[in-house]
């Protein structure tokens, strides 16, 4: 008998009816600088910096790009039965990088690879991926989903993301701009975000034998999924704030995305001169989230800070002038913020006080 590559077990017309559930939740994400290309083999972006199109002029626009994923969140999804908010992570992930620079993200691409053909699944992950760049402010351009059935179980998928922004080249942020007495201001995180959930799972489900759907009385009662699930925070909307509330001056002269290595190592990639950020224990309050999986795992606190953002999510280094006028932004955006550091001459290292 022959076969078809539905024996296979790629079925080409459930494939094109989970890819006309699409269009929908990209074209809510467009601006007018994406020209319409349905059905074609890439997406179209105009850029035209001098255009009103654009929120701000550009006389040497950089492009910025980012890639990532979201990792082992995405077992979580799948014991829940939850797939409507990895795609927020998935954006969060990208976007937040290349805020660093301080770039304006422009549009943003998805892959999904798949152990079969699953168009309500689909829709459900790229329902979430647009809801990320409606946060972002950045076009869901195009993507690409990929049905692997001998890479992957027929339950299984994976997720990456690429996103590309634009900054002016003279307000690029690099940290060459970070001296001595700078202030560093930190933006709360929603909750683990995307990083360290394969210490998560063995210590929750592993460890202590949890199930996903558990309340737990520590963390509000709510039920596990509703902590383990919570979205990354996207901080698009602040950083642009803060950013066009100087149109002139360079007043924030670093940034760093808080994600796997927590704190220390993520501030610390940004140091390009000879300066210490030296951070106050105790200067913020480590969620609730963060005290129980410490002590549901027996994880020394060491550990805890090396892999979790503990609480914060982004960074902001600042000249001590303005610093209150960011705490202020932070809260107008109904995000906390607090001073948890300085900069002092060093040689380069991200540390704790003493």
């Amino acid at each position: 008998m022959p076969i078809t590559y539905k024996d296979s077990g790629v079925d080409l017309e459930v494939y094109e009816q989970a890819m006309l559930r699409l269009p929908r939740m990209m074209h809510r994400t467009y601006s007018p600088r994406v020209l319409r290309n349905d059905g074609g083999f890439a997406g179209l972006f105009q850029l035209d910096f001098d255009s009103e199109l654009f929120s701000r002029k550009y006389e040497k626009p950089v492009l910025v790009s980012g890639t990532d994923g979201v990792g082992t969140k995405l077992k979580v999804a799948q014991l829940a039965g939850k797939h409507d908010t990895v795609g927020i992570d998935l954006v969060a992930m990208c976007v937040n990088d290349i805020l660093c620079c301080g770039a304006e993200p422009l549009f943003f691409l998805d892959y999904v690879a798949m152990g079969k053909d699953n168009p309500p699944l689909l829709e459900a992950i790229v329902e979430g991926i647009s809801q990320g760049c409606v946060q972002a402010d950045c076009s869901l351009l195009g993507g690409e989903t990929a049905i692997m059935p001998d890479l992957y179980q027929h339950d299984d998928y994976d997720l990456a993301g690429f996103c590309v922004g634009v900054v002016e080249k003279k307000h690029l942020i690099t940290g060459k701009q970070i001296v001595p007495g700078d202030v560093i201001i930190g933006i709360e995180s929603s909750g683990f975000h995307s990083n360290g959930y394969s210490l998560v799972r063995k210590a929750i489900f592993g460890k202590a034998g949890l199930s996903v759907n558990q309340e737990v009385a520590e963390l509000d009662g709510l039920p596990l999924s509703d902590v383990l699930l919570r979205p990354t925070q996207i901080y698009a909307a602040l950083t642009r704030q803060v950013l066009g509330h100087y149109k002139v001056k360079n007043v924030v002269h670093g940034i760093a995305h808080i994600t796997g290595g927590g704190l220390l190592e993520n501030t610390q990639r940004i140091l390009k001169t000879p300066v210490d950020l030296v951070f106050e224990p105790d200067s913020w309050p480590v969620p609730a989230c963060f005290g129980w999986l410490q002590k549901l795992g027996d994880i020394e606190q060491q550990e805890m800070y090396r892999v979790f953002n503990m609480g914060i999510g982004l960074t902001f280094i600042v000249s001590p002038y303005y610093a209150n006028t960011v705490l202020e932004i932070a809260e107008s955006q109904k995000l906390k913020a607090w001073s948890i550091g300085k900069v002092e001459a060093g040689t380069g290292v991200s540390r704790w006080a003493s």
